[in-house]
């Protein structure tokens, strides 16, 4: 089953990848995170389904001198990031098995993805394991379901959506999920996380949570 959705979720990203920065929203949220994050003792990075690298650009304008990295399994979505930041290094690869060494990265930053993945805590197990000793997680989620988010094609039945549409076998985002600290504390918490800090963001149309969430002893 993870195969298929990840098949519908690459589908869906390659198709979406030469036009996704033109997107203001897309743009305004990654300037967000990247303002939000503490960087104080941070040298490294990781910035997982980095899409086109927005974020990592974003991190790059603040701090020209960290080192960014992205992972992301989209490889339309990862030819766009390669090309606008070559100085950052981007890997193919799953959320759940990140290519990446243990205790790597000082800090994780996950953005708009949380609610695409079919069972979240493999992917904070991830996060937890990649992070260097005192390093915390940057996480961005809707706090509203957001427009031609939802599931409004109610006439076509899943099976018969084009793959990668919303609503598709493979394709069945959660949003709610995430969507307020407490959600977000109660799906970390497995992982050992708790959520530190955090603040709304109204973006465009789109009511956005920011939260860092560090791992607990």
């Amino acid at each position: 089953m993870n195969d298929e959705r990840n098949a519908a979720i690459r589908a869906r990203f390659d198709g979406r990848a030469d036009a996704y920065d033109d997107n203001t929203m897309h743009r305004e949220l990654a300037a967000a995170v990247a303002g939000f994050a503490d960087l104080d003792d941070v040298r490294t990075v990781l910035d997982v389904a980095t899409g086109t690298g927005l974020v990592a650009r974003a991190f790059a304008a603040r701090n020209p001198g960290l080192e960014l990295v992205g992972v992301d399994l989209s490889p339309g979505m990862l030819a766009v990031a390669r090309r606008e930041l070559p100085s950052a290094v981007f890997f193919e690869g799953v959320a759940e098995e990140l290519p990446v060494a243990d205790a790597s990265a000082d800090l994780v930053t996950c953005v708009t993805a949380l609610h695409i993945f079919a069972d979240p805590l493999p992917v904070f197990e991830e996060f937890a394991r990649v992070l260097a000793p005192e390093g915390v997680l940057v996480t961005a989620t809707f706090a509203e379901v957001p427009a031609g988010h939802g599931h409004g094609d109610t006439g076509t039945p899943p099976e018969q959506r084009p793959p990668g549409a919303v609503g598709a076998p493979g394709y069945e985002p959660n949003h709610a999920a995430f969507a307020t600290p407490e959600a977000l504390a109660a799906a970390a918490a497995p992982a050992g996380f708790v959520v530190t800090r955090y603040e709304f963001r109204v973006i465009e149309d789109d009511r956005v949570l920011i939260a860092e969430l560090a791992p607990v002893d």
